[in-house]
């Protein structure tokens, strides 16, 4: 059974080349335009996997982040960010801090993307 990754960010172009990446993959990819639509989408146990974008307007991913985790403590989350919030801070120290199993940083290459979904999902 492929996985179904639910994808929240504001940008329309990084959203839709993110989409299409994953379902290259084979990945069954569910699209949300910011925090507040994606948590209304979220359905628990029918997502494996949330990629999240930290900046966003109506509901910033760290909320965004912190809703799911409360509907879900296990549930495998990834942050991205084209800002450099995270400086060349982007460990695991700062995936911790913001309660995510992994952090990419914009721009995202395919090689890069799928690796880490990967990575997160058979973690």
């Amino acid at each position: 059974m492929r996985a179904r990754i639910l994808l929240i960010d504001d940008d329309d172009l990084v959203r839709n080349v993110l989409a299409r990446m994953l379902a290259a993959a084979d990945y069954e990819v569910i699209e949300a335009a910011d925090g507040d639509e994606g948590t209304r989408m979220y359905q628990g146990d029918n997502v494996d996997l949330v990629i999240a974008d930290i900046v966003m307007p109506n509901m910033e991913g760290v909320e965004t982040i912190g809703k799911l985790r409360q509907a879900d403590r296990k549930l495998k989350i990834i942050a991205i960010s084209g800002r450099s919030r995270f400086g060349n801070q982007i460990n695991p120290e700062s995936a911790e801090a913001l309660w995510v199993d992994a952090i990419l940083a914009k721009p995202i290459r395919q090689k890069d993307l799928l690796a880490k979904v990967d990575a997160v999902l058979n973690a």
